[in-house]
């Protein structure tokens, strides 16, 4: 397996300010681990019942962005959904190099060092489908997606977002709602064929567009219609009841719709919650269904409560965090620049550049414009492509150099309250060590603090 994390030594040095957490107690929050489908089964009735409770999606498979949302969900007392992605973990070792098997491995390595208890985590599958395989024809990318699929069920992943919206090598799209309910249907079945007894709850359901943040120009953004999710719903409940699949109706517990949120390379559209009143109103006639919103990040901290006020109950969020982390990474190369001579210096930046010219894979097919302009989105796109770079072994030895340079260099409080002065208040307040990993996780918390308290409400 190829390696997913940062170094080793970074790793281990995070261990001794994480011991200084404690396990929260269960009677607070109903736990994971054996009802991780109740709990969130239960958060659906608590909206329902009008009190509305939300829980946030961790979409990444960054160590650090999983050890500060245990961090952050030790703070919380509650427990932490986070997902993999298809094209990240999948059957094949995805972009991270990992099966499903390796994440659940990987957070549970993590949750050991940060003390979060494993049974209060629950596990899930985010657009699987046959997206990774879409260039194929449909026969060979749905047998990927079934083997996908299958690898996560087996896996012990305990809710799982059916999509299989997308067009493959041999069609022209879009497709039908038969179409695509019946592939969902297809994929629904093998992860009930490989799951056992641990029985897993499902999301239906795509955003407009494709997973990762929009391309194009983000000028005008309309809700799903209510016909629309009408149609969606009742469609996937007729074909699964033809295949054979009507017990599992029930834990299909979130619709996938678009509440009017989303981002591309520059810019966010707000969640406006006078454009999604029929989308709520549909939803409560609805019992035993919330909507999954994608797509959620850099939304302000009202919108997030908003949504989970009008059924949005779970609230997907990934680039904004390793977004966070690059900007916390980038901050703190500028104070090497000032304490650390040339010759040492990790030059974090331009490795990164050069790593994502020679490897443009993952970005080229996304940005576009002239020499200048792809440059600077390569950097600071809100669909942060970059993501998809730290786990380049230069990558992974920039960062390792970037950390001990600090760690062996005392940081002033003056300058880290020049370039990061969110961590030098949380310094100042004895709330945070002045250590470089500890101040990239306090960054990225920043991101999950506005999901939490929109959640908690």
């Amino acid at each position: 397996m190829r390696s997913a994390a940062r170094p080793e030594a970074s790793m281990e040095s995070t261990q001794d300010s994480s011991s200084k957490h404690h396990a929260p107690s269960a009677a607070s929050v109903q736990p994971a681990g054996e009802n991780e489908a109740s709990y969130l089964q239960g958060l659906v009735e608590t909206w329902h019942a009008t009190r509305p409770r939300g829980i946030y999606s961790v979409c990444s498979a960054h160590p650090w962005v999983l050890e500060a949302a245990m961090e952050q969900g030790l703070a919380d007392d509650s427990p932490l959904l986070i997902e993999a992605t298809s094209n990240q973990v999948n059957h094949l070792g995805g972009y991270t190099g990992m099966m499903p098997a390796d994440f659940r491995q990987l957070v549970e390595k993590i949750a050991a060092q940060t003390r979060f208890r494993t049974e209060r985590i629950i596990l899930g599958g985010d657009h699987l489908g046959p997206n990774p395989w879409r260039g194929r024809p449909v026969d060979e990318a749905m047998q990927e997606a079934v083997r996908m699929v299958t690898a996560y069920a087996e896996a012990g992943f305990t809710k799982i977002h059916l999509d299989a919206s997308m067009t493959c090598g041999d069609e022209q799209g879009p497709l039908s709602d038969e179409t695509i309910a019946d592939r969902a249907a297809t994929l629904c079945a093998a992860a009930e064929r490989a799951c056992g007894s641990n029985k897993p709850v499902y999301v239906i359901g795509t955003e407009v567009p494709v997973p990762g943040g929009a391309t194009e120009s983000l000028s005008h953004l309309e809700p799903t219609r209510r016909e629309a999710a009408a149609k969606t719903l009742a469609v996937h409940r007729r074909v699964f009841e033809e295949k054979g699949l009507g017990s599992v109706l029930p834990r299909v517990i979130a619709l996938v719709v678009q509440p009017g949120v989303e981002f591309n390379h520059m810019d966010v559209v707000d969640y406006d919650p006078s454009q999604a009143t029929h989308l709520t109103q549909f939803l409560k006639e609805q019992h035993g269904l919330v909507y999954e919103a994608h797509s959620t990040d850099y939304q302000r901290p009202q919108s997030y409560r908003s949504l989970v006020r009008d059924g949005f109950l779970i609230l997907k969020v990934g680039p904004a965090l390793t977004f966070a982390m690059r900007e916390a990474l980038e901050a703190l190369e500028r104070v090497e620049a000032e304490l650390v001579s040339p010759e040492k210096r990790s030059r974090l930046a331009e490795v990164m550049e050069q790593v994502m010219l020679a490897d443009p894979q993952n970005w080229k097919h996304h940005y576009s414009g002239d020499e200048q302009t792809e440059k600077l989105l390569r950097r600071y796109s809100y669909s942060d492509r970059v993501r998809y770079y730290w786990t380049n072994p230069q990558a992974v030895a920039a960062v390792d150099t970037l950390v001990r340079n600090l760690r062996e260099t005392a940081m002033p409080e003056t300058m880290l309250s020049a370039y990061l002065p969110d961590a030098y208040r949380a310094i100042r307040a004895g709330e945070l060590q002045p250590d470089p990993v500890e101040i990239v996780k306090h960054r990225i918390r920043s991101v999950l603090r506005d999901y939490a308290d929109a959640c908690k409400q």
